[in-house]
């Protein structure tokens, strides 16, 4: 079964007249596969969120319960993602990703036919098993992804590159709250009660179309396409001297010790992507219950926010990668911290939007117009924080590939990834946030936010010298 996941061999070359016009279609089939295929993953990641209201309203779950089951997930995916890049930087990267999808979508799918009870306990220990598999499985989606763009475009196209295709996840995030609305309609449409069920089940079948997508576009790397490296074609050698192009199994003691463990700079920047992950899932994914408990908005509206939310981050993303390259020569660093910057700003409009509401609309304005307007603000916010969060996201996640040869990708990915998913995401966003929810309200919740957003601008701020002298080398 191991033999099954290893790369395909190299092809003998084409020939030269063949290999530009072959190279620029498969990047283009490539990059589409990649870009779609974890834009599914994420059809089948957030599910739970979106249903949770409906479950607390059928006294299925409490919040608690829906923290530590949504912590599940993550804790399972920031391993998966250490473990699995690993993996996956000695597997073919087109059969990782589309059975990890296909796996991933119909276990979720699994979570919307499950007929629960009323002991909260029991439900909360079923769904809690399940995320765990679904967040292991997901862990089949970026490493993957790092390592075909790592194969397939060369150094010096691969920042604004990446931050257009790492807007896929935002896509994916986005889409699934319409898919969630527009599911829960059928199924009101066609007499099913418990319309939660919709967020499993709909965008699980979205997300298995898609894995037969990803099966046609993908490919592993150009050797076995039969074309040369991306060097080669590109003429381009710049970054780490060390990358391996021939697509050669580095030892595990030598991956993990020399390019991993000793790589101090990493290390900066995996702390700092805890407190980005903390932001980034402690608005998004807590945003539909806040906002339906708090009576601020309805289920359709509040999908509609979390969707908007999400999408914020596609063009948030691409000119945060733009601006990454066009005045900062590729540096991650000057733009992380701007763009953290503005995430705090949000967050704190987020937090204070009735009051500020009630500020702007005067002392004598209607109930009414005051919850307008606080509505407005939310709006806005949940876009601002949206746009901004996913552009530190994605340039963290670049800067640990452009710190490891090519063929170690996949496991720096999977490093700071474990960071940001398990102590930012499944530690503080859902097991701390969630229980601080439950036992004295949202308060204190926009306070660790807050200073979460005020630490991720600090330790990036921390690596400003330091890139700018390795970017100089």
């Amino acid at each position: 079964m191991a033999s099954f996941f290893d790369p395909p061999s190299a092809k003998p070359l084409l020939s030269k007249e063949k290999i530009s016009k072959v190279y620029k279609s498969m990047r283009f089939k490539v990059f589409m596969g990649s870009f779609l295929g974890y834009a599914a993953y994420y059809l089948v990641r957030k599910n739970l969120s979106l249903a949770a209201p409906g479950m607390i309203e059928d006294g299925l779950v409490d919040k608690a319960g829906v923290g530590i089951a949504m912590s599940a997930v993550s804790i399972a995916y920031a391993f998966s993602k250490f473990i699995m890049g690993s993996v996956s930087d000695r597997s073919d990267a087109r059969k990782f990703l589309v059975i990890g999808l296909i796996l991933a979508s119909l276990t979720m799918m699994s979570v919307g036919l499950i007929p629960f009870g009323t002991n909260q306990m029991f439900n909360v220990a079923v769904i809690f098993i399940l995320m765990l598999i679904v967040g292991w499985l997901s862990g089949m989606g970026w490493p993957p992804c790092g390592r075909i763009m790592a194969y397939w475009f060369s150094q010096n196209e691969r920042s604004f590159k990446m931050s257009v295709w790492n807007t896929s996840h935002t896509l994916g995030g986005g889409t699934l709250g319409l898919l969630v609305t527009f599911g829960m309609f059928i199924f009101a449409g066609i007499g099913i009660e418990q319309t939660w069920r919709a967020a499993f089940v709909v965008p699980s079948v979205v997300a298995l179309l898609i894995a037969a997508f990803c099966w046609w576009a993908l490919r592993d790397r150009p050797e076995a396409c039969g074309l040369p490296s991306i060097q080669e074609w590109r003429n381009d050698y710049s970054g780490v001297k060390k990358a391996d192009a021939s697509g050669k199994k580095i030892p595990f003691k030598e991956l993990f010790i020399d390019y991993i463990f000793k790589n101090k700079f990493l290390w900066v920047i995996a702390f700092a992507n805890s407190f980005v992950y903390m932001v980034r899932y402690g608005v998004g994914d807590w945003a539909p219950i806040y906002l339906q408990e708090m009576d601020i908005m309805t289920a359709e509206e509040s999908n509609l926010a979390f969707a908007l939310h999400n999408y914020a981050g596609i063009p948030g993303t691409i000119i945060c990668g733009w601006i990454s390259s066009r005045f900062f020569k590729g540096r991650c660093t000057p733009p992380n911290v701007i763009f953290m910057g503005a995430v705090l700003f949000g967050t704190l409009v987020y937090w204070q939007a009735g009051n500020i509401a009630a500020l702007f609309a005067g002392a004598s304005a209607s109930p009414e117009v005051v919850a307008s307007v606080s509505k407005f603000l939310v709006y806005f916010a949940l876009v601002l924080v949206g746009f901004c969060i996913y552009g530190p996201v994605a340039l963290i996640g670049i800067q640990a590939l452009n710190l490891v040869p090519k063929n170690a990708a996949g496991t720096a990915a999977g490093f700071v990834g474990l960071f940001g998913y398990l102590f930012g995401d499944a530690i503080l966003s859902k097991l701390l946030m969630g229980t601080v929810a439950e036992t004295t309200g949202w308060e204190i919740t926009f306070i660790m936010l807050s200073a979460a957003s005020v630490l991720a601008m600090l330790l990036c701020a921390l690596t400003w010298k330091s890139e700018k002298k390795l970017s100089e080398n």
